[in-house]
């Protein structure tokens, strides 16, 4: 597997489904500031709520799906969720399929979000109950803290940088102050 990450504001998302997955799925990509197109031919009442607004009531059309670079899809049948599939490989557009494995690109990691500091537990798909037990364990080795501590990193980089410091002095720099917070 590559890891990697994707700047929301830098790319086309689409979620299409129907019901509790659909939702679950929405709700974590919201949470990764993904403002993500929601396509359901039979939405549940929450997944329509959850959606607020970026809804379309029917699934994509093959040309719709080229609009896209990412798309996640859950709660259809197989049948369905492999023709959407085939139609976003043929546009060249990565898609997840909840699930199941041989629809699947790319998968989707358990994360753990510490404000701008995300860490992400991936199996490949073998497992999502094990990428949650090592999401759990990152909860408690990373506490709250790091956030605060992050956010002050990256403003004394920024600073740090306007006066010309170089690579060494912002990673001595970023060391200390995590030490200064008990995170080293």
């Amino acid at each position: 597997m590559i890891p990697l990450y994707l700047d929301p504001a830098q790319t086309r998302i689409a979620l299409i489904g129907r019901g509790a997955l659909a939702v679950r799925r929405l709700n974590w990509l919201i949470q990764g500031g993904a403002a993500p197109d929601v396509w359901s031919d039979e939405p549940s009442h929450e997944l329509l709520t959850t959606a607020n607004g970026r809804f379309e009531r029917r699934l994509p059309k093959e040309a719709e799906l080229a609009d896209y670079h990412a798309v996640w899809v859950a709660d259809l049948p197989y049948e369905r969720a492999e023709m959407i599939a085939n139609a976003a490989r043929s546009a060249n557009v990565l898609v997840n399929v909840e699930d199941v494995l041989p629809l699947c690109d790319f998968h989707t990691p358990a994360v753990l979000r510490r404000g701008q500091l995300t860490l992400a537990a991936g199996t490949g798909g073998a497992s999502p109950a094990v990428a949650r037990a090592a999401r759990e364990r990152l909860e408690a080795a990373f506490p709250e803290t790091w956030a605060t501590a992050l956010k002050e990193i990256a403003q004394s980089r920024a600073v740090l940088r306007q006066k010309g410091a170089g690579f060494d002095a912002l990673v001595a720099d970023a060391r200390a102050r995590l030490a200064e917070h008990g995170l080293t």
